[in-house]
């Protein structure tokens, strides 16, 4: 089974509740330095590689494979030498 489009991968995000797809391309080599989110992220890589580090386990992605952080996740993100896309479907948290 091959990739979803971008289109699928949308219409499944929402069914699941999420609320915004975005996509992501970052060039050979590009590092994200800690940050967290304050929303609930799902991905799916599409194109290249991508490195994700939280909770001191790292995550190496590659197509077709996905990755979930949960809001407020302290991580590192990076793209592998060719580069990376990939699509990334959000969550945000409800206001108290």
């Amino acid at each position: 089974m091959g990739l979803p489009s971008l289109a699928e991968f949308e219409a499944d995000a929402r069914r699941a509740g999420l609320d915004e797809v975005l996509q992501r391309d970052w060039l050979p080599g590009y590092t994200m330095g800690t940050h967290a989110h304050d929303y609930a992220v799902n991905a799916l890589v599409v194109r290249g590689e991508l490195w994700v580090t939280a909770d001191g386990r790292t995550q190496h992605c590659q197509v077709g494979e996905r990755f979930a952080l949960d809001p407020g996740v302290p991580h590192t993100e990076g793209a592998g030498p060719s580069g990376a896309s990939f699509w990334v479907a959000k969550r945000a948290v409800p206001a108290d």
